[in-house]
């Protein structure tokens, strides 16, 4: 046994980079809403990115670890505690046996990821670790954590005694990343048009490039649905269905908008105004009911540039912790 669920949070699923491949059968993707903090997390205790992270929402839970363990805390803060003893977010933490971590008081964002060192042994369902919780299918049994079970972790390849520090519960590893500039602007969300933008009255287009939207309190992981100003076309346009991804907006026939998220159908009818860059998607992850949203446009040109940049930070913030990693196992 590695840890113990002595209480569970508001929505506790184990989570990997996704489930591709199957939209043809109905099946999404799935997998971590914030995945850019689910790969960090992993990079940080020297996993490869597609091991299973534990997602949480807030309240978070109470887990109780049954063995020494190396994990990182990633994505939104819950103000972490070990036995009441605040941790840092990013960072690689050692943690000691018998030792309760908690989530007191939300911060900011909205999902909290956890990497473990070797990965979680979950159930792997058409390659993929994700949790599709309608299909009851990968992950924790297909299903979010409940107060009893038990999280394994995969083989270590650490012998953590040798490097935990005397009377104390948990060390911090000394590097650590920063993820400002990934979140900094919260609420600014870039997008490239979709087909129907265009199809817009002049003047509901100047609404939703000029206007804040609020996520309605309805949102989930499936879809965050939008309070603003109602937004028409020109002519009522009816359009066959066809395939969408994480972060495409579209139009309801109301006038509202929603912005599909990871656990999005695979199909859908309603207009697209346009697709959330991928390098805004985690952000857009961490945004709460009630929070705001403003959209600005941005070229397909620099949507890509920006998504290759974060691509290469996480290349070489990968390099850079595994080169840690093997430096501290050398010196044991």
């Amino acid at each position: 046994m590695s840890i113990s669920v002595i209480k569970p949070g508001l929505l506790d699923t184990m989570q990997d980079l996704g489930r591709y491949g199957y939209g043809s059968l109905g099946i999404n993707c799935g997998g971590a809403m914030d995945r850019y903090a689910a790969q960090l997390a992993n990079m940080m205790v020297g996993n490869a990115v597609q091991e299973a992270v534990l997602e949480m929402h807030f309240p978070g839970p109470q887990l109780l670890f049954e063995q020494n363990a190396l994990i990182c805390i990633s994505g939104a803060d819950f103000s972490p505690s070990l036995n009441d003893q605040p941790l840092p977010l990013c960072q690689p933490l050692l943690i000691r046996k018998n030792t309760i971590l908690h989530f007191p008081r939300l911060q900011w964002g909205a999902r909290c990821y956890i990497a473990i060192h070797g990965g979680f042994s979950v159930d792997e369902w058409l390659n993929s670790y994700s949790t599709n919780l309608k299909a009851a299918a990968g992950g924790y049994a297909g299903r979010k954590l409940e107060k009893g079970d038990e999280l394994i972790s995969k083989e270590s390849t650490i012998y953590f005694p040798a490097l935990m520090k005397a009377g104390k519960d948990v060390h911090a590893l000394p590097w650590r990343t920063a993820t400002n500039s990934v979140y900094q602007f919260p609420h600014e969300i870039l997008f490239v048009r979709g087909h129907e933008l265009d199809a817009l009255t002049p003047a509901a287009k100047d609404e939703f490039m000029q206007s804040n939207f609020t996520i309605h309190p309805f949102s989930d992981r499936m879809g965050y649905r939008l309070k603003g100003p109602l937004l028409h076309f020109e002519t009522p346009t009816e359009l066959v269905s066809t395939g969408v991804s994480f972060g495409t907006i579209q139009l309801l026939p109301d006038g509202e908008m929603i912005i599909l998220m990871a656990d999005h159908q695979t199909t859908g009818g309603y207009p697209r105004l346009g697709h959330v860059m991928a390098a805004h998607l985690p952000k857009l992850a961490q945004l709460r009911p009630s929070d705001c949203i403003q959209f600005k446009e941005i070229s397909i040109a620099k949507a890509e540039e920006a998504f290759f940049a974060q691509q290469r930070d996480l290349s070489i913030l990968q390099t850079a912790c595994y080169d840690h990693l093997n430096a501290l196992v050398c010196k044991q």
